[in-house]
């Protein structure tokens, strides 16, 4: 799918084509071209159109950053990867390409960042009559840090409230904790944390690069300090997310351990009814005996006098344990 963004007015109005149509001439002062997971009929019009290749899907997700930041036939090839569903069970990594020619942006992807869908919304209500193509993508960037600090920040209270959850006495209504739940919900945090460090050090990368190339694009002054104060958020945001990865993994330890804390309670209160039926036990053995001459059978007494000695056999330990405090 293709979606054309074009200025008309105080706002960008987008044209959509759809996977069956074949682009046809660009329309006059179109500055934002957005590939939704093109088809390769659609990917070879678009390159016939604008005069250089659109990279594979294959070729976007090749990590090294040769292949992610170039130049090439007069075109920047601008590679990031991107986290996407962040607010579902199953968080994904998606890689983005923005493409940069003249006064004009060429985005391929092919999953639904919300930053997109952010600032198209945005460019419709308003935007500047001379916005071009590198305008769009610098928005476009601040989109992206903006939403990785969101992320950031819904996952960080996310992860305080499996801190409290880890160390709380007992859940409410059962006197018990749910470790199983918590391992599952601080293995889903960690998961994301991970994802979300990759794409914030992707989008340094990026940053980095567009700082090193500001003299090339002629960049304004107002574009290069932009670009300054999205690498140091990124940066921070780097940080925490490196905390966060940290902390999700003392979290799991801790559980771990609670986890074996309990175990070895279970246990050793089976070691602790063990030794306190050992003594019974013996006794009862002896006297189940079938011996022909055993002087305590003839005893009146004999009976109230076993189970007497049984109970305190069993009652001597446990006292034992209860003043060494081993219970």
């Amino acid at each position: 799918m293709l979606a054309v963004f074009t200025p008309s007015g105080a706002s960008l109005v987008r044209s959509q084509l759809g996977s069956q149509d074949t682009p046809p001439a660009l329309e006059p002062g179109a500055v934002w071209l957005d590939l939704i997971s093109p088809s390769p009929a659609e990917a070879k019009a678009v390159e016939l159109l604008l005069g250089f290749e659109v990279p594979t899907r294959e070729e976007m997700q090749e990590i090294e950053p040769s292949s992610r930041l170039y130049e090439e036939n007069g075109a920047r090839y601008m590679t990031a990867t991107l986290l996407c569903q962040s607010e579902t069970a199953q968080p994904r990594l998606s890689p983005v390409t923005f493409i940069l020619r003249g006064d004009k942006l060429v985005t391929v992807r092919y999953d639904e960042p919300r930053p997109f869908a952010i600032l198209g919304a945005k460019l419709a209500r308003a935007c500047p009559p001379s916005v071009t193509g590198l305008h769009v993508f610098m928005d476009l960037l601040e989109a992206i840090v903006d939403r990785a600090a969101d992320t950031m920040e819904r996952l960080s209270a996310e992860v305080d409230n499996s801190s409290s959850r880890v160390f709380a006495t007992t859940r409410e209504g059962t006197g018990k904790i749910d470790f199983k739940h918590i391992l599952r919900g601080i293995g889903r945090r960690g998961d994301l944390t991970s994802k979300a460090r990759e794409a914030l050090v992707s989008i340094g990368r990026l940053l980095l690069y567009m700082q090193n190339e500001s003299d090339t694009l002629k960049l304004s002054k107002d574009m290069r300090a932009q670009i300054k104060s999205m690498s140091r958020d990124v940066a921070s945001l780097t940080d925490h997310a490196s905390y966060l990865g940290d902390k999700v993994q003392f979290l799991l330890d801790a559980t771990l351990g609670l986890v074996t804390i309990d175990q070895n309670n279970i246990i050793k209160i089976f070691a602790v009814l063990s030794v306190v039926l050992m003594p019974p036990t013996l006794v009862a053995s002896i006297y189940g005996m079938n011996f022909k001459f055993m002087p305590e059978l003839e005893w009146h007494y004999g009976y109230p006098l076993a189970v007497g000695f049984m109970l305190l056999a069993a009652a001597l330990p446990y006292l034992f344990f209860r003043w060494k405090k081993w219970l």
